[in-house]
């Protein structure tokens, strides 16, 4: 082992470093030096101008974490377009069909939770198909 192996991590060590101090002495003068009033309007938990009624820890609806968790889905689904459309032009035909066909079985199965309600969170569920 040579004996600058470790020399050349020293850029990175100081930079580390440096930005340790940076973030600490950012944080230590806005404690010193900033204005700070506290009014009756900040600290209530809402600062949206909505007076908070009932309790702050009340159950969601599954149908919220669903609509969460499809659109994750569908927004994955569509990062695939954009490697797709870079070599396009290498793939010629075969590359357009084969992207139509995967748009398609997208498309058939976000029109198939459309149908089934599954984006409709805020709407009670009773009558919907039994989603």
């Amino acid at each position: 082992m040579p004996d600058n192996y470790f020399a050349r991590y020293l850029p990175l060590l100081i930079h580390f470093l440096l930005a340790c101090v940076v973030a600490s002495a950012l944080v230590v003068l806005s404690q010193i030096i900033g204005y700070r009033k506290p009014t009756r309007a900040k600290l209530s938990p809402y600062e949206c101008g909505m007076i908070p009624v009932g309790d702050a820890r009340q159950r969601f609806s599954v149908k919220f974490y669903l609509v969460a968790m499809l659109f994750i889905l569908f927004d994955v689904e569509a990062v695939f377009l954009y490697p797709w459309a870079v070599v396009l032009r290498r793939l010629k035909m075969f590359g357009f069909w084969e992207m139509l066909v995967y748009i398609g079985i997208v498309l058939v199965g976000f029109f198939y939770i459309w149908k089934k309600g599954a984006l409709d969170w805020n709407e009670p569920a009773a009558g919907r198909g039994g989603m």
